[in-house]
């Protein structure tokens, strides 16, 4: 039987939920206090990976690539993010609960390599949603997995971003010839057809969540159609 320590509890905001991060022999582990499971693991993080590489290597312009992304969580997307762009590029990751910031910044950021300490890297405390309302012409890569996906888990709130307002809202937010990429923990034919009348272009990607073995994770690419 592997022995876990806790290390911290969070309350995850608007819900009577909480995260705990517990520490193996090697690894670590983020899961739901209140019996909901595993939700991420410093071992199987093969689609997290995907979610910020997958929309930067179509980029034109990477030196100066401006990125959002949506959910810290183990720091991979957005280590990912940073090996794909440019010196004078600028990512954003927004994180609702500040605890996860803190693990990042502690002993759980050594299996990602630190990118909270990267100059490129901006970090907003805060719902990202937020941010995208309020944001015109700005990104041009938007990666969102603030959840489950699309049947999301933790949050009720976070089901506006896969609305059809949430997804009209991102597509404001880039700029043109940008991306957004949807991290989902399996498919989802009516978010797929919903991005489509949105007026986007879906490319779906199925990734697996460690090497080519475990769960299968599907990520979206959108980007505007012409």
């Amino acid at each position: 039987m592997r022995h876990w320590t806790l290390l911290g509890e969070a309350p995850i905001p608007g819900s009577r939920q909480s995260l705990s991060l517990h520490q193996g022999k090697d690894d670590f582990v983020i899961s739901i206090s209140s019996g909901g499971g595993e939700l991420m693991s410093t071992r199987k993080h093969g689609s997290e990976d995907a979610l910020g590489a997958l929309p930067c290597r179509r980029l034109r312009n990477k030196e100066a690539a401006r990125v959002l992304i949506g959910g810290l969580g183990m720091g991979f997307t957005l280590a990912a993010v940073l090996k794909e762009v440019g010196a004078n590029a600028e990512v954003t990751v927004a994180e609702l609960i500040p605890e996860v910031v803190e693990w990042n910044r502690g002993p759980l950021g050594e299996h990602s390599g630190f990118p909270l300490n990267d100059p490129r890297t901006r970090v907003h405390v805060g719902d990202v949603a937020r941010l995208l309302r309020n944001k015109r012409d700005c990104f041009d890569v938007i990666a969102l997995d603030v959840d489950n996906g699309p049947e999301g888990l933790t949050q009720s709130d976070n089901d506006w971003l896969y609305s059809t307002a949430g997804i009209t809202a991102a597509q404001a937010a880039l700029k043109p010839g940008g991306i957004i990429a949807y991290w989902s923990a399996g498919p989802d034919q009516a978010f797929h057809d919903r991005l489509r009348r949105c007026g986007l272009l879906v490319e779906e990607e199925i990734v697996f969540a460690h090497g080519k073995k475990g769960a299968r994770h599907t990520i979206w690419l959108a980007s505007l159609d012409g």
